[in-house]
């Protein structure tokens, strides 16, 4: 229930926020009646970037939300206190500021979210501690870490709003040649038009998630990478990555997938997040 009021929510503030922008611009017809490809192209980045960088804004609060993630504010035991004490060790080498951390229940898993450097959230779950030793769950903090000081949120937000803008663009484009051409429309948008649009936005959508789920896979080497710079060797992270290969990794909510530390591979590896688990270890061994 908790997903489907999100992403009810998070929709409706998409759509608000971009129909107020397109008027104010005056580009709330562009993407039906002719307009110029200039204007199309705005009309498209606008609505291409807005709902990325919506999400992205809300990101710690959905985050949040929809894992019961609980923010350690005061640490009421041991373990708390060595979480806050390893994250704040972290981001000083990081350079970033001290992000907020979390616990939420489920299985082995972790991530980190957040628009900005400087005010991130790291969170773990029960299961990820109860399975792994305290040097693992450290590599694993410093990977989340490193994706915050990477800008990974915010660049997977950039890709993913460059690949919204050219699904809008060309499915307009294409679909006004086939209309003319095919339903020989000669003012303003035919059936074809339509038709076209949404059949285009679909393939073109698809095929754009494996650009996104690239990008994505390529940014956890570079994680991976700066967790063994911030503990000083790859090998906890290997442990740690040879840990979670031999669990079921918890399930994130869709949004907040990218985010974690790992996930479980899709159709041929084209639309996971994470590469696999041996890519990876092979990876890390390598900076030996």
């Amino acid at each position: 229930m908790k997903r489907i009021v999100l992403f009810l929510a998070t929709n409706v503030a998409v759509i608000l926020v971009l129909s107020i922008i397109l008027k104010v611009l005056g580009l709330d017809k562009a993407g039906y009646a002719g307009a110029g490809y200039g204007e199309l192209l705005v009309f498209s980045a606008v609505v291409g970037f807005t709902g990325a960088i919506i999400s992205l804004l809300m990101s710690k609060p959905m985050a949040k939300w929809s894992t019961g993630a609980q923010v350690i504010t005061q640490p009421s035991n041991e373990v708390e206190a060595w979480l806050v004490s390893t994250v704040q060790r972290l981001a000083q080498k990081a350079g970033i500021g001290m992000p907020e951390v979390a616990i939420y229940d489920g299985e082995p898993n972790a991530f980190a979210t957040g628009a900005f450097k400087n005010s991130s959230l790291v969170a773990v779950s029960t299961g990820l501690l109860q399975s792994m030793n305290k040097e693992e769950v450290e590599a694993v903090l410093a990977h989340e870490v490193a994706h915050v000081a990477n800008g990974d949120m915010v660049t997977l937000t950039l890709i993913q709003g460059v690949v919204n803008t050219f699904v809008i663009f060309l499915s307009r484009i294409i679909g006004s040649i086939v209309d003319r051409a095919v339903f020989k429309s000669e003012r303003g948008n035919g059936p074809g038009y339509f038709i076209t649009v949404i059949v285009l936005q679909i393939v073109l959508g698809f095929l754009a998630s494996m650009i996104v789920a690239w990008f994505s896979r390529r940014r956890e080497f570079r994680a991976d990478a700066g967790s063994a710079q911030y503990v000083g060797s790859p090998s906890p992270m290997v442990n740690a990555l040879r840990r979670l290969g031999g669990v079921e990794p918890g399930q994130l909510p869709e949004a907040m997938k990218a985010f974690g530390i790992t996930d479980r591979p899709g159709w041929m590896g084209l639309f996971s997040s994470h590469p696999p688990i041996e890519a990876r270890i092979a990876a890390l061994q390598n900076t030996r």
